[in-house]
């Protein structure tokens, strides 16, 4: 019997950022931290970012009240164009989604990405997604700040707050 409803989440952006640079902010330990969490008052440690085919990710995200939620996942697929992993929050072992982001290149320096997220079931879906997308628009805001400042030279090149990269 099929359930209502779609497993499946996509949602899209476009940044003012040349392909290249949005790619280059989702796999390099030091850029990740400075824009996935979605507050300014929250820090991100970055255990482990290895983007590659088989290669595994793991962030934790420390709240401006102290606590600490961890996320990881599994690199099954990786390209200049494209990045197909694992998802899985630890507060809900075991609910692991799989997610395609798509890097287009619209040419004038801009990117749109595509962010599809496919959950083992509505269920999980619901369960994940809380009805909200906040978090997520958040940190797109700060991913789009981010690659402006990276662009005119203002920001550091370098690792954020608390990360590292590598095997953790």
């Amino acid at each position: 019997m099929s359930e209502p409803g779609p497993q499946e989440i996509v949602v899209s952006w476009v940044f003012d950022a040349p392909r290249e640079l949005v790619f280059r902010a989702f796999t390099d330990a030091g850029l990740v931290a400075r824009w996935w969490v979605p507050a300014e008052e929250e820090e991100l440690e970055v255990e482990e970012l290895d983007p590659r085919p088989g290669g595994g990710w793991r962030f934790l995200n420390t709240d401006a009240d102290g606590n600490t939620y961890s996320f990881r996942g599994v690199f099954h697929s990786v390209t200049p164009g494209r990045i197909v992993q694992t998802f899985e929050y630890g507060g809900m072992p075991g609910h692991v989604l799989l997610e395609t982001l798509t890097f287009t290149d619209l040419g004038d320096g801009r990117t749109r990405l595509t962010d599809s997220s496919v959950f083992q079931s509505v269920a999980a879906r619901d369960a994940m997604a809380g009805g909200d997308d906040g978090g997520a628009r958040d940190s797109m805001c700060r991913l789009a700040v981010l690659l402006a400042e990276l662009q005119s030279g203002s920001g550091p090149l370098g690792p954020g707050r608390g990360s590292r990269s590598g095997p953790g």
